[in-house]
């Protein structure tokens, strides 16, 4: 179907685009090109939205450019090229199996570490994934930051991609909503904060602070560990404080619980 002042229809799956499209699924292509997929209409949404600067192009199936048509138009306003596909082309692109029938191609959004502290002035929070290696519990993480209201998510080197697939769509957009600094190794990323005067609050249960007694009147950040083996001795050294979460009969939270509950409970002290 040819649709005036649109691109031609993608139908083959063996196109060098779809190629391309599809290569940014692997990290390499990733790093080497700038740009990272965006999948399913509210991840899409969010970035026409929020981060419409970074968006390069909207390739849509015809039955959801239909049920979409605010996002086509919004994609539209911001002058992203809207590419119409056939479902098989749009599978092939795709990380996953049910792309929703649209995804984007979008440059980086992350921003050097310095503003993103910037972000957090002289009242705010942030959340500092150290070594963080599932893309599902980065996502979620992310998302409970924007949920709760803080300034800002620091990623250390070492960590899962942001713009891994599977951490993009578990952040629903979020990613596009606050700033996000990836790529700074976790002792430099630490002591940077401690110069800028947030206090590091390390998540972990061995702390003998217990978070309802926890100090978050300051500019603070949860530091929070590897699925696996939590903080290393080194990373709580740096830390200001070690804050346990009270539970009762569970052995432990996993890491994306534990990030919500303290991000909540930051939220709540600023209010």
């Amino acid at each position: 179907m040819i649709i005036p002042g649109r691109p031609p229809l993608l139908s083959s799956t063996r196109g060098e685009r779809v190629r391309q499209v599809a290569a940014l699924g692997r990290r390499a292509a990733r790093e080497k090109s700038g740009r990272f997929l965006v999948e399913g209409p509210q991840g899409v949404r969010e970035l026409l939205r929020y981060a419409a600067p970074s968006a390069e192009a909207l390739y849509v199936t015809e039955p959801a450019a239909a049920r979409h048509t605010e996002i086509v138009a919004e994609a539209d306003e911001a002058g992203v090229p809207v590419h119409p596909c056939t479902e098989q082309v749009l599978a092939a692109m795709a990380d996953t199996g049910t792309p929703q029938g649209m995804l984007a191609v979008a440059r980086r959004v992350d921003v050097p570490l310095q503003e993103a502290l910037d972000a957090v002035g002289e009242d705010g929070f942030a959340v500092v994934l150290t070594h963080v290696r599932d893309p599902g519990n980065a996502g979620t993480v992310l998302r409970g930051a924007d949920a709760f209201g803080a300034a800002a998510v620091l990623v250390s080197a070492a960590s899962v991609d942001v713009y891994n697939p599977k951490v993009v769509r578990s952040t629903v957009g979020s990613l596009f909503h606050l700033p996000v600094s990836v790529g700074t190794p976790v002792e430099d990323l630490l002591q940077t904060c401690r110069e800028r005067g947030i206090r590091l609050l390390a998540a972990d249960g061995s702390g003998t602070t217990m978070l309802p007694d926890a100090d978050l009147s300051a500019p603070h950040a949860w530091v929070m560990g590897n699925e696996a083996w939590g903080l290393e001795p080194e990373v709580l050294e740096l830390c200001d404080d070690v804050v346990a979460i009270p539970i009762q009969r569970a052995e432990s939270l996993n890491l994306a619980m534990a990030a919500t509950v303290c991000l909540h409970a930051s939220s709540a002290a600023q209010r």
